[in-house]
Protein backbone atom coordinates (compact mmCIF):
# COMPACT_ATOMS: atom_id res chain seq x y z
CA UNK A 1 0.00 0.00 0.00
CA UNK A 2 1.47 3.39 -1.04
CA UNK A 3 1.89 5.89 1.78
CA UNK A 4 -0.59 9.12 1.58
CA UNK A 5 0.46 11.92 0.03
CA UNK A 6 -1.36 14.45 0.90
CA UNK A 7 -1.82 16.48 4.14
CA UNK A 8 -5.21 18.31 4.85
CA UNK A 9 -6.80 20.32 7.64
CA UNK A 10 -10.24 22.43 7.21
CA UNK A 11 -11.50 25.71 9.59
CA UNK A 12 -14.56 27.46 8.44
CA UNK A 13 -14.15 31.14 8.60
CA UNK A 14 -16.65 33.76 8.91
CA UNK A 15 -16.36 35.23 5.69
CA UNK A 16 -17.65 34.73 2.39
CA UNK A 17 -15.12 32.80 0.18
CA UNK A 18 -14.09 35.95 -2.22
CA UNK A 19 -12.96 37.69 1.03
CA UNK A 20 -10.79 34.64 1.86
CA UNK A 21 -9.74 34.07 -1.58
CA UNK A 22 -8.33 37.76 -1.91
CA UNK A 23 -6.10 37.01 1.06
CA UNK A 24 -4.62 33.76 -0.26
CA UNK A 25 -4.81 35.16 -3.76
CA UNK A 26 -2.02 37.55 -2.48
CA UNK A 27 1.49 36.71 -1.96
CA UNK A 28 2.34 40.00 -0.03
CA UNK A 29 0.31 38.22 2.51
CA UNK A 30 1.64 34.91 2.61
CA UNK A 31 4.02 35.66 5.83
CA UNK A 32 0.66 37.64 7.58
CA UNK A 33 -1.02 33.77 8.00
CA UNK A 34 2.08 31.09 7.79
CA UNK A 35 1.99 29.19 10.64
CA UNK A 36 4.92 27.09 10.15
CA UNK A 37 7.62 30.23 10.51
CA UNK A 38 9.24 29.26 7.37
CA UNK A 39 7.91 32.40 5.46
CA UNK A 40 9.26 35.55 6.07
CA UNK A 41 8.12 38.01 3.06
CA UNK A 42 7.12 38.19 -0.55
CA UNK A 43 10.60 39.43 -1.99
CA UNK A 44 8.69 39.76 -5.48
CA UNK A 45 5.49 38.95 -7.53
CA UNK A 46 1.60 40.53 -8.62
CA UNK A 47 -0.69 42.10 -6.24
CA UNK A 48 -3.02 38.93 -6.94
CA UNK A 49 -1.93 35.77 -8.25
CA UNK A 50 -3.38 33.70 -11.37
CA UNK A 51 -3.12 31.08 -13.30
CA UNK A 52 0.80 30.72 -14.02
CA UNK A 53 2.02 33.42 -11.93
CA UNK A 54 5.49 33.89 -10.61
CA UNK A 55 6.10 34.68 -7.06
CA UNK A 56 9.26 35.24 -4.64
CA UNK A 57 9.95 34.22 -1.30
CA UNK A 58 11.85 35.23 1.35
CA UNK A 59 12.03 31.34 3.54
CA UNK A 60 14.03 30.53 6.38
CA UNK A 61 14.05 26.89 7.43
CA UNK A 62 16.74 25.20 9.79
CA UNK A 63 18.32 28.72 10.72
CA UNK A 64 19.22 28.86 7.26
CA UNK A 65 17.24 31.65 5.12
CA UNK A 66 16.41 31.07 1.23
CA UNK A 67 14.63 32.54 -1.26
CA UNK A 68 12.37 30.12 -3.31
CA UNK A 69 10.01 30.93 -6.74
CA UNK A 70 6.76 29.51 -6.76
CA UNK A 71 4.57 28.90 -9.92
CA UNK A 72 0.58 28.72 -9.67
CA UNK A 73 -0.74 25.66 -10.74
CA UNK A 74 -4.09 25.57 -10.18
CA UNK A 75 -6.63 28.40 -10.17
CA UNK A 76 -10.03 28.58 -9.50
CA UNK A 77 -11.22 32.48 -8.45
CA UNK A 78 -12.45 31.87 -5.05
CA UNK A 79 -12.47 28.13 -5.28
CA UNK A 80 -9.25 26.63 -5.85
CA UNK A 81 -5.45 28.44 -5.61
CA UNK A 82 -2.61 25.57 -5.44
CA UNK A 83 1.39 26.62 -6.08
CA UNK A 84 4.32 24.86 -6.55
CA UNK A 85 8.14 25.50 -6.33
CA UNK A 86 11.05 23.41 -8.39
CA UNK A 87 10.40 20.58 -5.81
CA UNK A 88 6.68 20.20 -7.59
CA UNK A 89 4.85 19.60 -4.49
CA UNK A 90 2.02 21.73 -3.95
CA UNK A 91 0.02 23.83 -1.46
CA UNK A 92 -3.57 23.82 -2.20
CA UNK A 93 -6.14 26.19 -0.57
CA UNK A 94 -9.78 24.89 -1.62
CA UNK A 95 -12.68 27.21 -0.97
CA UNK A 96 -16.19 26.21 -0.32
CA UNK A 97 -19.24 28.37 0.87
CA UNK A 98 -21.33 26.79 4.16
CA UNK A 99 -23.79 27.97 6.48
CA UNK A 100 -21.56 30.80 7.86
CA UNK A 101 -18.89 31.55 5.91
CA UNK A 102 -16.39 29.91 3.92
CA UNK A 103 -14.86 26.21 4.84
CA UNK A 104 -11.13 26.39 3.82
CA UNK A 105 -9.30 23.09 3.00
CA UNK A 106 -5.46 23.61 3.14
CA UNK A 107 -3.21 20.64 1.68
CA UNK A 108 0.02 20.20 1.15
CA UNK A 109 0.15 17.65 -1.62
CA UNK A 110 3.48 15.54 -2.37
CA UNK A 111 1.63 13.32 -5.14
CA UNK A 112 2.56 15.78 -8.00
CA UNK A 113 6.49 15.64 -6.87
CA UNK A 114 9.17 12.74 -8.07
CA UNK A 115 10.38 12.44 -4.59
CA UNK A 116 6.67 12.71 -2.89
CA UNK A 117 6.90 8.85 -2.12
CA UNK A 118 10.42 9.42 0.22
CA UNK A 119 9.23 12.65 1.86
CA UNK A 120 6.45 11.32 2.80
CA UNK A 121 8.42 8.67 4.99
CA UNK A 122 10.18 11.79 6.64
CA UNK A 123 9.31 13.96 9.38
CA UNK A 124 8.35 16.65 6.31
CA UNK A 125 4.57 15.05 7.05
CA UNK A 126 4.37 15.68 10.76
CA UNK A 127 5.93 19.43 9.97
CA UNK A 128 3.60 20.15 7.81
CA UNK A 129 0.45 19.03 9.44
CA UNK A 130 2.02 21.43 12.22
CA UNK A 131 2.30 23.98 10.01
CA UNK A 132 -1.03 23.89 8.30
CA UNK A 133 -3.00 23.39 12.08
CA UNK A 134 -1.23 26.59 12.84
CA UNK A 135 -1.76 28.76 9.73
CA UNK A 136 -5.48 28.04 9.39
CA UNK A 137 -6.28 29.73 12.80
CA UNK A 138 -3.80 32.36 11.79
CA UNK A 139 -5.58 33.00 8.18
CA UNK A 140 -9.14 32.80 10.35
CA UNK A 141 -8.27 35.84 12.11
CA UNK A 142 -6.99 37.79 9.70
CA UNK A 143 -10.00 37.51 7.33
CA UNK A 144 -12.08 37.54 10.45
CA UNK A 145 -10.59 41.04 11.93
CA UNK A 146 -9.73 42.57 8.30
Amino acid sequence: MAPDVTISRSITIAAPPSAVFAVIADPHRHADFDGSGTVKKSVSGPERLSLGAKFRMSMKLFGVRYQITNTVKEYDENRRIAWAHPGRHRWRYELQEVPGGTRVVETCDFSTSPIGGLLVRTRWTKMNAEGIEKTLPRLKALVENG
